[in-house]
């Protein structure tokens, strides 16, 4: 299908630019989200006459994205997960989860704002792109954690693998002195069954 482009769609084109487009992709988002006309001499004159108002529309929505994307960018969101000891989520991250951590800390966003190529299956931090305007996009990262202390480790910037060993060298470090503890313990009781009797030796029985 053919559609005339009312904005700027990545991959597609500029607006006012004719594209060509398959039927679904045109009659599921382009045409719905009010992105793109069908490319009939109506609607070609239609977006003619439009064309000014349809570029200020463009020029004030931009800058209102712009002034979002100066708060927006860079900021880091938790996200508390279940996880495996390895880092593998019992589940994912999607871009509805994303939007949700954003909007819960003041930044209004939509999960069709999101972009993410894959859902995220692992705890660490992980950069998502975030689209404000079709030429305003973002980056913000997703913290995505067991608890908000495992959170605050990694946004210290260790790695579910670092916080795995110290937690590992912790446990062998507390296994070594209890067992220094047991042998030292051991060899004072040697020491003690080793000592000579503090009573007077007996005198000898006289015939």
């Amino acid at each position: 299908m053919d559609v005339i482009l009312l904005e700027r769609v990545a991959k597609l084109g500029q607006m006012g630019e004719i594209v060509s487009v398959r039927d679904g992709y045109a009659r599921n988002f382009l045409l719905p989200q009010g992105k793109a006309l069908r490319a009939s001499e109506t609607n070609k004159a239609r977006f003619e006459a439009e064309k000014a108002q349809l570029e200020a529309r463009n020029l004030e929505s931009r800058k209102e994205a712009e002034k979002l994307a100066e708060k927006l960018e860079g900021q880091q969101f938790v996200v508390i997960r279940s996880a495996s000891d390895a880092g593998a989520l019992y589940g994912s991250v999607t871009p509805r989860d994303a939007a949700e951590a954003a909007t819960a800390n003041g930044f209004s966003l939509d999960k069709r704002q999101v972009a993410l190529a894959r859902p995220i299956k692992d705890l660490g931090l992980h950069d998502v792109h975030v689209e404000l305007h079709p030429e305003v996009i973002v980056t913000i990262v997703m913290n995505v954690a067991r608890s908000e202390e495992e959170a605050q480790l990694q946004a210290s910037g260790k790695s579910i693998q670092e916080l795995a060993a110290e937690e590992e060298a912790a446990n062998e470090f507390e296994i070594a002195e209890l067992f220094d503890d047991i042998g030292s313990a051991a060899t004072d009781d040697e020491d003690l069954r080793g000592l000579p009797s503090e009573e007077p030796p007996l005198d000898p029985i006289e015939d």
